[in-house]
C-alpha cells in the first residue's frame, strides 16, 4: 500500500500560494510597464525623429488603462487622436476630401515598444521564477 508523503502536500501548498500571488504581481508589472510605455511614447512624440509637438495636444492624448480579471491582465496604451496612425506610419495619397499628401512616417510608438518590451519580459520572467518583479 502506497502512502502519500507530506512532500506532495507541501508542494500543493506552495503552488496555491504562488497562484494566489501571481495575479497581483502580474497586475503590478503590467500597470508599471504600461505607464513606462505611455511615458516613452510621449517623450518620442516630442520632436524629431518623432513628430513635432507644436501644442502638446497630441502628446496629452496618450493614455493607458489596465484591466485585471481572473483570466489575466491587459493594458491598452493609445491615443484618441485621428492623426496617430498617420504620424506613426506616414501617409501618401488622397484623403477622403481629395487632398493629396506625401507625409513621411515619424515613428514614435514602435521605438517606444522596442525599448520597453525587454524590461517587461524580464519582469515577468522574475515573477515566473518566483522572485520579485522589480
Amino acid at each position: 500500500m502506497a502512502t502519500v508523503t507530506s512532500t506532495a502536500t507541501q508542494i500543493a501548498v506552495q503552488l496555491e500560494a504562488r497562484a494566489a500571488a501571481a495575479l497581483p504581481a502580474a497586475t503590478a508589472v503590467v500597470r508599471h510597464h504600461a505607464m513606462l510605455l505611455e511615458t516613452a511614447i510621449k517623450a518620442a512624440a516630442s520632436g524629431r525623429p518623432g513628430p513635432e509637438a507644436r501644442t502638446g495636444d497630441y502628446r496629452r492624448s496618450w493614455t493607458s488603462e489596465v484591466r485585471a480579471s481572473a483570466a489575466g491582465v491587459e493594458a491598452v496604451v493609445g491615443s484618441n487622436k485621428p492623426q496617430a496612425n498617420r504620424l506613426e506610419y506616414g501617409f501618401v495619397g488622397a484623403d477622403s476630401l481629395g487632398r493629396v499628401y506625401h507625409q513621411p512616417p515619424f515613428p514614435h510608438v514602435g521605438p517606444a515598444v522596442d525599448r520597453i518590451a525587454p524590461q517587461f519580459v524580464a519582469a515577468f520572467a522574475r515573477i515566473a521564477d518566483g522572485g520579485d518583479a522589480r
